[in-house]
């Protein structure tokens, strides 16, 4: 099960308090305490492991260490260990209690989230030429505290759009050696599958019906995972009533969610052509290219079909390769 969207609170750890002590020694009673130590901050940090959010599911209250107190003879506390949170790739920290967003899109890449207070002053920082024996000294403040929402939005290259059952997951694994569930009933995909072809990801995404954006179906849970791919591979069933139908219903959705999403670069691939006669994939194609020139007939059966399809995935590493 991939965990893709969770609340959780992280604290950091407080800063240890600064103490009172004074040298026992003949003629230099002068003040000795130590600082306390700072208290551990919290981190997140982009590893490429997208089921790294699974911890949180159950585990929901994350401390960074505390900083220790100050000691004697000018010796200060030690500082509180960070926490650092391992995140997958394209994940948004949201800061519940601020509105503020971060956003995890390379690995090792490392942000701060919560910072740990600072270490109070022991009585030796507060000696002066009119104060020479002080007792005073601060308490630690105590670390930043937020509730967090960690929302996972897949950085993919391509991704597969369409409704439920038009054979989304068959191209993945044809295309990849990502083994996808696939049987002949909706919502096979229950949650995104990925693929890699060559140096490309691919993401199969769950089937949308009418009102995902809205919450049906599977809803909107999967369509935050559109947002990042570069391109869509919008598939369409050959042996659909209408797919025209099929293609605007998919298309109102993302808009419905995204409009930004329209304007991703898209193409159509009509699968199952083998269940339909040549007659009606043409009368399928001329339709469909009114809407988008971008048409393509695919079969899994059709071995040079699946070749035209990995010819438009070549030209994207190409386009990848490209130095500007």
């Amino acid at each position: 099960m991939l965990i893709d969207d969770v609340k959780i609170n992280v604290a950091a750890g407080s800063g240890g308090k600064g103490t009172v002590t004074f040298n026992r020694t003949k003629m230099n009673r002068g003040p000795t305490g130590g600082s306390g130590g700072k208290g551990g901050s919290v981190f997140v940090e982009g590893i490429s492991d997208l089921s790294a959010l699974n911890k949180f599911r159950f585990k929901k209250v994350f401390n960074a260490e505390n900083g220790e107190d100050g000691m004697s003879r000018l010796h200060d506390g030690r500082d509180g260990k960070d926490l650092i949170l391992s995140v997958p790739l394209g994940t948004v920290v949201h800061k519940l209690n601020t509105g503020e967003d971060v956003e995890i899109t390379k690995i090792g890449q490392r942000e701060i989230i919560a910072r740990g207070g600072r270490g109070g002053k022991g009585n030796y920082l507060f000696r002066s030429s009119t104060n020479t024996t002080p007792k005073e000294f601060e308490e630690g403040k105590i670390g930043e505290s937020f509730d967090l929402r960690l929302e996972l939005k897949l950085i993919a290259d391509v991704g597969f759009v369409g409704l439920p059952n038009v054979g989304k997951s068959s191209l993945l694994n044809e295309l990849t050696n990502a083994k996808s569930k696939v049987a002949n009933y909706p919502f096979t995909t229950l949650e995104p599958n990925l693929g890699v072809y060559y140096e490309l990801i691919l993401a199969d995404l769950p089937g949308l019906i009418e009102g995902a954006s809205k919450g049906k179906g599977l809803g909107i849970k999967f369509l935050r995972h559109v947002e990042r791919t570069k391109i869509l591979f919008h598939i369409i069933a050959a042996d659909s009533a209408d797919p025209v139908l099929d293609y605007k219903t998919v298309r109102g959705e993302l808009e419905a969610y995204n409009k930004l999403l329209l304007e991703k670069k898209e193409y159509i691939f009509v699968s199952k052509s083998d269940a339909v006669s040549q007659d009606a994939a043409d009368k399928i194609i001329d339709k469909l290219e009114k809407l988008n020139q971008n048409v393509m007939l695919i079969s899994i059966y059709d071995w040079d079909s699946i070749e035209r399809v990995k010819k438009i995935l070549n030209d994207l590493i190409s386009e990848k390769k490209v130095v500007v």
